[in-house]
């Protein structure tokens, strides 16, 4: 008992999770200020911006980490239950510059809302902390609890705008649903753990495996290869996806997304849009190449149905949306269904997965930036509640801020596909290793969605270029959102640099072009 308990503690490596811990300190102190500073203090933009600061420093020197000491190698802490390696470390480098960007976005809604600074940027800091543990976890217990937490600070952040009833509804919802989905994800974990932990008991035969935990990615890994027919364990499986479809919102778990998105503060629907997902997704990357990857041939059909679903109804439901929020929440329900093309892209290279995992990294970098590039010009309108964004807002924008029209033209292009923007690129190579695995059903399914979504994107677009429409001096003139265009500096810049970011992408793809 004692040597198991040392060789435990010898392998409690905390140097492996010090940006973890580090954020996760970062956010206390944050809070600690915020909780013992005066109202007025709390509600200035001091917090914010040292939260900014905090995670560049943490970002900068999470790099300068990987570049100086090379972490390209795999290793393991806390007793196999965390795994560390490269696609970790791209994966912490994604929720850090999403967080930061969340951050940047959110010190202009605070203000201008008068809300708390202190609370915002801890449940923010404390959800990316948890991200980046749930990408390196090879274990369901810890799979569970990290996404729990990220849960715990989503769900006051969804209905933080205590000034807007449809931000407190959205709140109640992604409660709701988000507790109906961890329990069918806890649900499938425990069959997964009542079969493993007696295996004869259900049927099934035991992995010759001494010693092993029975929650492991490894343990589970060999016990789903070995018993592939046994009922329990696939429905267990199941449970387990479908627990996670909910999170990246894949039809038909979609049904939160149009009014959580569409009453969720900006930032909020930016960070769930982007974050959420890409953990989602990478999560789905580990679990099917991985534990799951004995049962492939019962998985893929059923991930091809629900891609094909997801991109076709995505598109179709964000066609008939007049509020910009729930489009935008439809249209990503429509990339959850691409990204599911490469997930089950990556189960059929045997032994060449990464071509398509590399698919999957590059389309979740060029979201974020056209995504963040889109909320952030959408976090500059004047609007009384920020969930009534329509397109007839940004009439004549060209004209009025063309610096700000360009930049949205860009975001937008890019979620489209419209070359020779970064989004295009990403679906190009998404469409050849969905044609190198023959996924012939979903890449039509795929072609239908780009052009259906050239039609409510364009919608916006035209607005945008185009001159408002005459008003007679009957007529009471609208109020124009776009007259309090004051402290955007950091955000300006930020959304100017993605912008860039975004077209040199769409020229040049670097390593990522090894996916063609």
């Amino acid at each position: 008992m004692m040597e198991d308990f040392l060789i435990f503690s010898e392998d409690n490596l905390w140097s492996e999770i010090w940006p973890e811990l580090t954020l996760a300190l970062g956010a206390v102190v944050i809070l600690l200020v915020g909780l013992f500073s005066s109202k007025e203090k709390n509600k200035s933009n001091a917090c914010g911006t040292f939260a900014v600061l905090f995670q560049i420093c943490l970002l900068v020197y999470h790099l300068l980490d990987y570049l100086l000491i090379n972490h390209t190698f795999e290793r393991s802490s806390f007793s196999g239950m965390l795994r560390h390696g490269f696609q970790g470390d791209v994966m912490r480098t994604f929720f850090l510059l999403s967080s930061i960007c969340v951050s940047i976005l959110g010190n202009r809604f605070l203000k201008v809302q008068n809300l708390r600074f202190g609370e915002f940027h801890h449940l923010t800091m404390l959800a990316t902390a948890g991200l980046m543990i749930l990408c390196q976890s090879t274990n369901f217990i810890v799979l569970f609890v990290a996404l729990e937490t990220v849960a715990l600070a989503f769900y006051p952040l969804v209905a933080y705008n205590r000034n807007s009833t449809k931000s407190l509804e959205a709140g109640i919802k992604y409660l709701i649903f988000g507790a109906l989905s961890s329990a069918l994800l806890l649900l499938g974990i425990v069959m997964l753990y009542g079969v493993g932990a007696n295996p004869a008991a259900w049927g099934a035969v035991s992995p010759d495996l001494t010693g092993a935990d029975f929650l492991s990615f490894d343990y589970i890994g060999l016990l789903l290869e070995t018993n592939q027919d046994n009922l329990l364990l696939k429905s267990g499986v199941v449970l387990i996806l479908a627990g996670i479809a909910f999170k990246i919102g894949a039809a038909p778990f979609q049904i939160w997304v149009a009014d959580v998105y569409h009453g969720s503060p900006i930032p909020i629907t930016a960070y769930l849009a982007v974050s959420s997902k890409a953990a989602g997704f990478f999560l789905l990357l580990n679990l099917v190449n991985g534990p799951f990857e004995g049962i492939s041939e019962f998985l893929l059909p059923l991930l091809g149905f629900v891609a094909t679903f997801t991109i076709l109804f995505g598109n179709l439901a964000a066609c008939a949306q007049s509020k910009l929020k729930r489009m935008l929440g439809l249209s990503g329900v429509a990339h959850a269904g691409y990204l599911l093309v490469a997930v089950m892209a990556s189960m059929h290279f045997a032994g060449d997965g990464d071509r398509a995992v590399w698919v999957v990294f590059f389309y979740l970098f060029i979201y974020l930036f056209a995504s963040f590039i889109v909320f952030g010009i959408m976090g500059l309108v004047s609007l009384s509640d920020d969930s009534d964004h329509e397109a007839e807002h940004y009439e004549g924008l060209l004209r009025k801020h063309p610096w700000a029209a360009i930049c949205l033209l860009i975001g937008i292009g890019s979620l489209a596909g419209v070359p020779p923007l970064g989004g295009f690129i990403a679906k190009l190579m998404l469409f050849n290793v969905a044609f190198g695995a023959k996924l012939y059903v979903s890449l039509v399914a795929m072609v239908i969605g780009v052009v259906v979504s050239i039609y409510y994107y364009f919608g916006w677009i035209r607005e945008i270029c185009f001159e408002p429409k005459p008003h007679f001096d009957d007529d009471e003139k609208p109020e124009d959102p776009w007259t309090k265009m004051q402290d955007i500096g950091l955000l300006k810049w930020t959304v100017l640099l993605f912008a860039f970011i975004s077209l040199a992408f769409g020229l040049w793809q670097g390593p990522f072009g090894d996916a063609f």
